[in-house]
């Protein structure tokens, strides 16, 4: 399989569609940060390492050795072998800057580009392509796009995961079309200020590929690259890590005639060439200024700390501990310490509904909010993120039932729920009111998102009835997203709740709408990965109950 397009890691808070950076500052080689006394003892301390815990040859390192500089052979090894690979991997996006293009053309050059880019983040090549001329033959313009809506966007992307880009390329060029003449931004700080999903990264790559413009790119193959070519061992997330190699991207794009090749040359090399795990040196057209490959030739000097003075000793960089010096160069960058994601029980209602003479089967989903997890997409009715006593069998298939109450105008009584019953507006309830023929449970899938590890607990829940159940009116869609604990409130104040769960009513999460899928069309409908488990897992159940 092909390699992944990655971007350099980002906080939590920031977008999770484009998070090439957490730093706007710019690098100054010319200039200093003030040196206090702290910093001259931590230097120093730096400086007198007698090298028995760490590779002495990365002591006292001056910081200048983390600047690139004299770069105009560098880029013309670059990009003579840019040249000669540019089109190996077929991408439809890919095309030479055309200085013949008027404004209009270099706006849709300007929209392609950031389509693909987009699908990229996170998502190997071989599997955009037929992604990408899907989307352009059914949205080849902004404006095409712009007059869409989220189930057709959400039908072209499923099964690319990481959802909530469909839905921000569909914001992205709404506002384009609404606010900005139908076109993206023709500079890289209005297209991250303006477009929504588009950050540093993102804005860089389309307005160098797009406008020629000398802005540098710091995805997740540049930031691999560029910390071996520096020989930059720190933590990759800080700042001060990213400030650098932001400065050396810049150095190789600065007062370039080709900026947006010069940056495709380099998300192109840390792809194909210096890669994660087993980079092909010998084929790096800038290993000869490579300071991470100089390392790794038999002549390099590891005798000790250098000579330097302490005003100028790297203060980026942490010791490589001398037992994970393999000798390459993949001791760089430094191994980022990977968070734990959090784990987190929800309750997944398979719910089907049969019609007591034809016997059609129907299953209900909802579409989840536009903005946050999986954002846009249908599922089973679920309540998530449960624990304790709500967790437990008992509680869990009571569930149902409160969900229902939420959803349908006239939902199924459990037999502690007569009360309800003689409140129902129609005195003839036989025929609207279905009933629960059995609540079975399926069993567990696992689905790990970046930052979330979700076990759906699945449960299959067997309703009959003369009449396809209805609907309550479709809730208002202004409420947040439910993966961040948000949870709908009655406008009308908290009412009396039935015996039928101990589950508040007001712990369900808000939907947009729902529907009755026919058995034959649950696959086809936009549902994610994790909700497809939790069908194939239910139709396993079928096979040894039916």
């Amino acid at each position: 399989m092909g390699p992944k397009r990655k971007r350099a890691q980002r906080p939590a808070s920031e977008s999770e569609d484009d998070y090439a950076h957490n730093s706007d500052s710019s690098h100054d080689e010319t200039s200093r940060p003030k040196v206090t006394q702290k910093t001259r003892k931590a230097r120093k301390k730096i400086h007198e390492n007698d090298g028995s815990t760490v590779v002495s040859g990365i002591l006292g390192h001056p910081v200048s050795m983390h600047v690139i500089s004299a770069v105009e052979p560098m880029r013309i090894a670059l990009l003579e072998w840019y040249d000669r690979v540019h089109d190996a991997r077929k991408m439809p996006w890919r095309k030479k800057f055309d200085p013949s293009l008027d404004a209009e053309g270099r706006a849709q050059r300007a929209y392609e580009v950031w389509i693909s880019e987009i699908m990229l983040q996170q998502t190997q090549v071989v599997t955009v392509i037929p992604y990408y001329n899907k989307w352009m033959a059914k949205f080849p313009t902004i404006r095409g796009l712009a007059a869409s809506d989220i189930e057709s966007v959400n039908s072209l992307w499923k099964g690319l995961g990481y959802y909530s880009r469909a839905a921000r390329l569909l914001s992205g060029a709404q506002k384009a079309v609404k606010e900005l003449h139908g076109r993206l931004p023709d500079n890289a700080k209005d297209m991250e200020a303006k477009i929504p999903g588009v950050g540093r990264y993102s804005a860089g790559a389309i307005s160098s590929i797009a406008y020629n413009h000398c802005v540098p790119v710091l995805d997740g193959n540049v930031h691999r690259l560029l910390s071996r070519f520096t020989a930059l061992h720190a933590q990759p997330k800080s700042k001060r890590t990213l400030d650098v190699l932001w400065a050396g991207a810049e150095s190789f794009i600065e007062q370039s005639k080709r900026p947006g090749d010069i940056n495709q040359a380099l998300i192109e090399l840390g792809s194909t060439v210096c890669t994660v795990r087993d980079p092909v040196c010998s084929d790096c057209p800038l290993r000869l200024w490579c300071k991470a490959y100089q390392r790794t030739q038999p002549t390099a000097s590891h005798t000790g700390a250098v000579e330097a003075d302490i005003e100028e000793l790297c203060l980026v960089c942490d010791p490589i501990p001398s037992d994970e010096d393999n000798g390459s160069v993949t001791i760089y960058p430094m191994k980022a310490e990977r968070k734990k994601p959090r784990e987190e029980l929800d309750s997944v209602n398979v719910i089907e509904w049969r019609n007591r003479n034809s016997r059609d089967r129907w299953f209900l989903l909802v579409r989840r909010p536009q903005g946050g997890l999986l954002a846009g997409l249908h599922e089973f009715p679920t309540l998530p993120n449960l624990s304790g006593t709500k967790a437990s069998a008992s509680n869990l298939a009571k569930i149902p039932y409160t969900l229902l109450q939420e959803l349908l105008i006239h939902p199924p009584s459990s037999n502690g729920d007569k009360e309800r019953l003689k409140k129902l507006p129609n005195s003839d309830t036989s025929n609207t009111v279905p009933k629960v023929i059995q609540v079975t449970s399926a069993g567990d899938v696992v689905h790990v998102f970046s930052h979330i590890k979700k076990t759906y607990r699945v449960q299959w829940v067997l309703l009959e009835g003369d009449e396809l159940p209805q609907f309550r009116p479709a809730v208002s869609p202004g409420q947040g997203a439910r993966e961040n604990d948000s949870r709908a409130k009655n406008p009308k104040g908290k009412q009396k709740r039935s015996e039928v769960s101990e589950v508040e009513l007001d712990t369900i999460p808000q939907t947009l709408n729902a529907q009755w899928v026919p058995l034959t069309q649950v696959e086809d409908a936009n549902i994610g990965t994790g909700v497809l488990k939790v069908w194939k897992l239910v139709e396993k159940l079928w096979i040894t109950t039916l």
